[in-house]
């Protein structure tokens, strides 16, 4: 029960932390298999595990499936044939059928910028249960005690910042840095990557006068489509809590392809 209650114990800290990952759970087993019925175990994407189901090539099999499992984002029942003409190359005399769960974060959210509507963001994305992270290059505005919960603090410039984010086609990229100046550098910094989303604060003239600039270094915002700036949607209000709800509303609805319509019956 202690291998078990540690594995749980590390599952639930990676769900907190928005890391994502499979939950294996032997279910079934006939014949001689390396492990008994009820033994799990948990992988991370990058294949590093904690428990076991068995060892040697059933689990590293084991491990393969799950890392697909993760990468697709559905898990399920898997059946692994541990004797001759079964789908292992094992001969154990066995079968051994297992169960994947996939915790996995539909998205994160990597705000560059500490004041006042960055940490407004990370309120909504705390409430929406979404993982983020905040970057700033002052201590005073990005923190622990200032963002709770924060996958990583990174007290870097926030252009800088973007690579160290392992930004990946699930990150979500918000702008909200203290002046023009480094909004425009976070934007070039941020096109690089594969971010699927990347919006950006700024009154309409300044956006304009943003993507001139970077029109001189062959870099268009208006022609990629993950550009939004003015970021956030056109729901009125101003202060940074309003502007969080529009900019997390705009990810949202972006995420997961809806028009942002009415839901009301008519």
């Amino acid at each position: 029960m202690k291998e078990q209650k540690n594995i749980i114990k590390m599952l639930a800290e990676a769900i907190d932390s928005g890391r994502n990952a499979a939950f294996v759970t032997v279910i079934s087993v006939a014949g001689s298999t390396p492990r008994e019925a009820g033994a799990k175990m948990l992988v991370y994407p990058d294949g590093s595990i904690e428990g076991t189901v068995g060892g040697g090539s059933i689990e590293a099999l084991t491990i393969k499936k799950a890392v697909e499992c993760i990468k697709k984002g559905e898990g399920g029942k898997f059946l692994f044939e541990l004797k001759p003409g079964g789908n292992t190359g094992m001969i154990c005399m066995g079968d051994m059928e297992v169960y994947i769960d996939v915790y996995k974060s539909p998205l994160k959210v990597l705000i560059l910028g500490g004041g006042h509507v960055g940490l407004k963001i990370a309120e909504a994305c705390r409430l929406a249960g979404y993982p983020f992270l905040a970057a700033d290059d002052r201590e005073e505005f990005a923190n622990p005690e200032r963002f709770p919960g924060a996958m990583s603090i990174i007290n870097k410039p926030p252009h800088k910042a973007v690579a160290e984010a392992a930004v990946d086609k699930d990150t979500y990229i918000v702008i909200v840095t203290r002046g023009h100046a480094l909004d425009k550098e976070c934007l070039a910094a941020a096109m690089g990557t594969r971010a699927p989303y990347i919006g950006m604060i700024g009154s309409a003239e300044k956006v304009r006068e943003i993507f001139r600039q970077l029109s001189k270094k062959k870099l268009y915002p208006l022609k990629d489509p993950r550009v939004h700036s003015p970021i956030g949607l056109n729901l009125g209000g101003k202060s940074p809590g309003e502007i969080a709800v529009s900019v997390l509303a705009e990810i949202i609805k972006l995420h997961y392809k809806r028009d942002g319509a009415h839901m009301r019956v008519r």
